[in-house]
């Protein structure tokens, strides 16, 4: 079982910036696929930037590409989502997820943090 703990939401104005963090335990971190995603009031939830173990390959869904940035540091076992250039629509409850087996945009994530509300006023 993989324990994951996301920190660092809150309010932002637009424009802004924040960084999340999830630190994962429970499994070999390098092995793990990483994702951030997010799910708004009244909408489905949305794959927002994702990292392989080794951290050579991410995907970042066309809402936020060239604003937010997936890293992660396999010695603090910690994904990070540096989300700059805030938007009010970036408004959603975050959340941390991993998979065991990296598969591109098809990797399948079956464990999942709690979610850490962003909040970003226009």
């Amino acid at each position: 079982q993989v324990q994951l703990v996301e920190s660092g939401g809150g309010l932002a104005q637009a424009g802004g910036s924040l960084r999340l963090s999830c630190a994962a335990s429970g499994r070999t971190f390098s092995n793990l696929a990483m994702g951030w995603f997010r799910q708004a009031p009244g909408k489905e939830r949305e794959s927002v930037a994702t990292v392989a173990g080794s951290g050579s390959a991410t995907y970042y869904s066309d809402s936020v590409k060239g604003r937010f940035t997936i890293s992660r540091g396999n010695v603090k076992n910690t994904v990070y989502l540096q989300m700059n250039s805030l938007k009010h629509e970036d408004t959603a409850v975050y959340y941390c997820a991993a998979g065991d087996i990296w598969a591109g945009l098809r990797t399948r994530y079956d464990y999942w943090g709690q979610g850490t509300q962003v909040t970003v006023s226009s």
